[in-house]
């Protein structure tokens, strides 16, 4: 991504920190160093106040950080990055620094007040991921290649699904694929056959697939760091009648969901919308899980779509719509799609039919 998108980031973080009053911030989760930097590795932190911005890692990413981080003061050494800062006088300007309180351990928050005993250190609460929640340009065509990517290996392994194949080999060569057109999976690929269908986060296993068994199949690819997430459930051999009625109340559900979130709307009222019409068909007991989430860098963020949420859309969230129902030792049906949040709607970034498919 350009410089100029890094400088975007960095001014409106430096505007949410002077309305909280806040003459800076120590980041240290990984996921917000990348957003904010540029940085892909696995140990660095920012500092970032209102007329500078530092980056700190170790030896190993010397190289790397010259070519990835994007208008920061790189800092590299084999010293604590507390010790770095420390030993540099001057990077600290003001006495009211934030850090995220989430992702700080206590451990950690005591080193700091050591290392700089006049700083007023603040709790912050996911102000770098209210920020990476609303999509650029840039993440959104990242988000579209990898929900692609996803469509184009669903179709390619569907037909690899038959009486007799396990649950991991199919999920062995969605990820292979994923790993073939793009960064890898998005998250390890969840094949749930049967009674495993019925367990939201099933690990595929040895269990192969059956005649009248539903297969959720929940699994997606990444692309430059953006993970996209998918969820579709055919059934094996024949469909029964309580085969199409549970899949057509969820399908029903998940339309209502699409067509009803926009921005402004509050993500508990987003989450009624799948909700309602399931508590309606008489099954609510078995929907067990939230309608949805964001989507980003990681593969669950910011918002939440579900009953107890306080968050609100906003326009360029890319969030999932993801209804299911899961009926213990029969099965379970969940469809999901990712989807853009618009002024006046959404658009439907997955492209695979969402039609009861019945493989032989």
């Amino acid at each position: 991504m350009s410089n100029l998108i890094y400088a975007n980031r960095l001014e409106r973080l430096k505007e949410s920190l002077s309305k909280q009053n806040l003459d800076g911030i120590y980041i240290t989760n990984l996921t917000n160093v990348r957003y904010i930097s540029g940085f892909t590795g696995s140990a660095g932190s920012c500092l970032v106040t209102m007329d500078s911005q530092h980056f700190f890692s170790d030896g190993r990413y010397l190289t790397q950080s010259k070519s990835e981080v994007k208008g920061f003061q790189c800092f590299i050494g084999n010293e604590s990055h507390l010790k770095m800062m420390a030993n540099n006088s001057g990077l600290i300007s003001g006495i009211s620094i934030g850090f995220e309180s989430d992702f700080v351990s206590v451990n950690l928050f005591e080193n700091m007040k050591k290392a700089f005993p006049k700083i007023q250190w603040e709790k912050t609460n996911r102000m770098v991921e209210e920020l990476a929640a609303v999509k650029d340009e840039q993440e959104l065509d990242a988000l579209r290649t990898a929900v692609e990517i996803t469509d184009q290996v669903y179709k390619e392994v569907l037909p690899m699904i038959k009486v007799g194949v396990t649950e991991k080999e199919i999920a062995n060569e969605l990820s292979f694929r994923y790993r073939a057109y793009g960064d890898g999976e998005a998250y390890s690929p969840i094949v749930a056959t049967g009674s495993n269908s019925a367990l939201p986060h099933a690990v595929a296993g040895e269990r192969t697939f059956a005649k009248g068994d539903f297969i959720v199949i929940d699994a997606a690819a990444k692309y430059a760091g953006y993970h996209a997430d998918m969820t579709r459930t055919p059934v094996v051999g024949r469909a029964t009648d309580r085969h199409r009625e549970i899949y057509d109340i969820v399908k029903e559900a998940q339309q209502k969901g699409l067509d009803g979130v926009k921005a402004g709307l509050s993500c508990k009222d987003a989450d009624a919308l799948t909700r309602n019409h399931i508590d309606g068909a008489g099954y609510g007991e078995y929907y067990i899980h939230s309608t949805g989430h964001g989507l980003g860098l990681e593969i669950h963020t910011m918002p939440r779509l579900s009953a107890v949420s306080q968050d609100v859309l906003k326009e360029n969230y890319v969030v999932t719509i993801e209804p299911g129902i899961y009926i213990p030792e029969w099965g379970g049906v969940r469809i999901e799609d990712d989807v853009i949040i618009q002024k006046d709607g959404c658009e439907v970034l997955n492209q695979t039919s969402k039609e009861l498919m019945i493989l032989n």
